[in-house]
């Protein structure tokens, strides 16, 4: 049995994101971890209890009909692998779950590496709001347009805004299942998930047919970690799972950014927590996520401020004398110079320049302030 048929049998037989199988795979190779669990043989804890499953396993045809679907199966010794899943192999599990995919079944014409080589993700509740869809589905259609991919789960809410922003920006995404790619989850996505395999791909750790369960989405959050160079939370309750995926990009060392919302909005709850604790960075737009996950120098963002008038341009000391010019009736030169605490010579300088500026006008007699939209 090759390598690649090894890791197919092993999809079958093993949980996704198992952190024992995934790290006895990475260190023994999938084909002799294959042949201790049919040996019956205990592995640093694994026991073959799918002996019965075993019998009725063919990879090589099961190969032959996912292409038959459309789908492939890509390993890490594949060229469409992208190497930036490898670094689940130096995160710490969280719980069970952790290490590099065994493999990924995947669904659409993009290659894997390709398509995920400059991308982000965007996650978040599914109980969100008008406010959130509307920020996550922005955000994405902004984020394609500069050239990256939206990676996300495919679920009601936060991620199905952020994969419609992407296709409405004609951009690319990728949706990371936690069941397998022939299966539509949730039902209402059918047409979503259509359009996105025509433009982008679904991708899975679980072979096809297989169904959801909620530790395949747990297992599934590092996958969408992984393949993204940072992490964005859109509405995020305290306990809400989009949170686990940010936890595995700090864990993976990659930007963790966060949308805030009202601060009485019990769906932003998590991500102001994220906020708080300092372990995510506060974005807003898209132009905040790009500083933080493009090639450095690539796309500063210069801090905002409002749009210099021409009174920020004054002196400090003109402005003090225009402070002090009334601004119904007219005052003459030594008023205005007691009340600015400047001598008479300079403030009549100072007037001169600031009626040429337009700030000031003078009757003959005295100065006043020109009122909006009399200059």
């Amino acid at each position: 049995m090759s390598d690649r048929t090894a890791r197919v049998a092993l999809t079958r037989l093993a949980e996704p994101g198992y952190a024992r199988v995934t790290s006895l795979v990475t260190e023994l190779g999938a084909e002799a971890v294959l042949r201790l669990l049919e040996e019956q043989r205990r592995v640093q804890g694994v026991y073959s209890d799918a002996a019965a499953r075993m019998f009725d396993l063919d990879p090589d045809r099961e190969l032959r009909d996912a292409a038959a679907r459309g789908i492939r199966f890509v390993t890490p010794s594949d060229d469409e692998w992208p190497p930036a899943l490898d670094a689940l192999a130096l995160a710490d599990p969280n719980g069970d779950v952790g290490g590099v995919p065994i493999g990924l079944w995947v669904r659409g014409e993009l290659r894997l590496d390709e398509a995920t080589a400059r991308a982000v993700a965007i996650v978040g509740s599914r109980t969100s709001t008008t406010y959130g869809v509307g920020v996550a589905s922005g955000m994405a259609a902004e984020l394609v347009q500069a050239g990256y991919c939206v990676v996300s789960g495919a679920a009601i809410g936060i991620d199905a805004a952020a994969h419609r922003g992407a296709l409405g920006a004609r951009g690319t995404t990728v949706a990371v299942l936690a069941c397998g790619v022939d299966r539509v989850y949730p039902a209402q996505h059918r047409d979503l998930l259509k359009y996105v395999v025509e433009t982008g791909l679904i991708v899975s750790e679980l072979p096809p047919g297989c169904s959801p369960t909620r530790p395949r989405f747990l297992a599934r959050n590092r996958v969408i970690a992984a393949l993204a160079q940072g992490t964005v939370v859109v509405e995020a309750a305290i306990r809400s799972g989009a949170l686990s995926t940010s936890t595995w990009a700090g864990r993976l060392s990659r930007p963790v950014m966060g949308v805030p919302g009202a601060v009485t909005s019990a769906p932003s709850e998590g991500v102001h927590e994220l906020l708080r604790s300092g372990e995510g960075t506060l974005v807003t737009r898209a132009s905040d996520v790009l500083e933080l996950v493009a090639p450095a120098g690539e796309a500063m963002v210069s801090p905002r401020r409002a749009t210099p008038t021409a009174r920020d341009r004054l002196t400090s000391r003109d402005k003090q004398i225009l402070d002090a010019v009334p601004v119904v009736d007219a005052a003459p030169v030594p008023s205005i110079a007691r009340t600015s605490g400047i001598s008479a010579v300079e403030v009549t300088d100072a007037l001169r320049r600031l009626q040429r500026g337009g700030f000031v006008e003078s009757n003959g007699v005295g100065w006043r302030v020109v009122r909006a939209g009399s200059a």
